[in-house]
């Protein structure tokens, strides 16, 4: 009985260790079709290129190894203020004890990162950041700029370092959250960030709008819409984007390419107010073509997906 029993256990192990060894062989082909999906779908971002062997020191700005960049800290996803070092961010100079983040940021170090420059973060108010670049107190400017005519008659641009699409935020229950065109705002209150295509150019195409004054950073025209001061705002999709990843009560209204579009005189136009550039002081030709450089080995693709990693890692701000 003995013998009898303890090969009854032997016969059971043997087929509870086949089941397990089943499962074993099976799970991970029931899985390989997502897995393969996933590493089709993702997107590569290249390394860094060493670029240190090159001479960089008749450049004008950076002849002291140092790139001193401006940007608001206030522009989420594009740029922020934390109070840590996390996630990669870099100490802002002129505000001890902090630091700032963001794509803006994550471009900037890979700049330095190729020519072996150390990153200078200044924060400056959005109207001050050309004047800074044209006086040299800036190298130069990464801060979610469009590349418009007026602003490259400035200042020269390097870029585009980011391909932008203009669209408008309001809350799920306001009355315009399921409007199809620029048509279906008739009427409602908005507003923009100040010195913006969004503020000076887009919200007048809007039949009757409520227009009312320009907010002076991106947080304060978020805020606005958030407080039920207006009913929607008009801005870019990172900046939208990074809204609603901190406030599931927004929604996003994108018309692009369709004929209820914010319009423009022509495709080269929209183009130079939805690319996103560079600013360098005007005709310091070398820096630009040193930063395009380092912005050609990226493509728009790459460029999206490490605007994810931004708006991934940006905090309540």
């Amino acid at each position: 009985m003995r013998r009898f029993a303890a090969l009854l256990m032997a016969l059971a192990m043997t087929a509870s260790l086949a089941a397990c060894g089943s499962q074993e062989e099976t799970t991970p082909e029931e899985e390989t079709p997502a897995a393969q999906e996933s590493q089709e779908t993702a997107v590569e971002i290249p390394p860094v290129e060493d670029l240190t062997g090159v001479d960089t020191s008749a450049i004008p700005g950076v002849e002291d190894g140092v790139l001193t960049v401006g940007m608001e800290c206030a522009y989420a996803p594009y740029n922020w203020t934390q109070m840590d070092d996390s996630n990669g961010a870099v100490p802002i100079s002129n505000v001890p004890g902090a630091y700032a983040n963001g794509y803006d940021v994550m471009i900037a170090k890979r700049i330095c990162e190729a020519y072996g420059w150390e990153l200078e973060i200044v924060s400056s108010a959005w109207d001050s950041l050309t004047p800074a670049v044209q006086a040299g107190t800036m190298d130069a400017n990464i801060a979610g700029q469009s590349m418009t005519a007026d602003r490259m008659a400035e200042v020269d641009m390097a870029g585009p370092y980011y391909y932008a699409t203009i669209v408008c935020v309001t809350t799920k229950d306001s009355e315009f959250a399921d409007a199809t065109s620029i048509a279906d705002l008739a009427g409602g209150s908005c507003t923009a960030q100040t010195g913006t295509i969004w503020y000076d150019s887009c919200l007048p195409q809007i039949e009757g709008a409520d227009i009312q004054a320009p907010a002076e950073t991106a947080p304060s025209m978020i805020m606005a819409l958030q407080t039920g001061t207006v009913d929607f705002i008009c801005t870019d999709l990172p900046t939208a984007m990074g809204a609603v990843a901190k406030d599931d009560n927004l929604v996003i209204l994108n018309f692009s390419g369709t004929d209820g579009d914010f319009q423009f005189a022509s495709e080269a136009e929209r183009a130079e107010n939805v690319n996103i550039g560079i600013a360098v002081q005007k005709g310091n030709t070398q820096l630009k073509d040193a930063i395009n450089t380092v912005l050609s080995a990226l493509n728009e693709d790459q460029f999206n997906a490490l605007m994810d990693q931004a708006i991934a890692v940006q905090p309540e701000v």
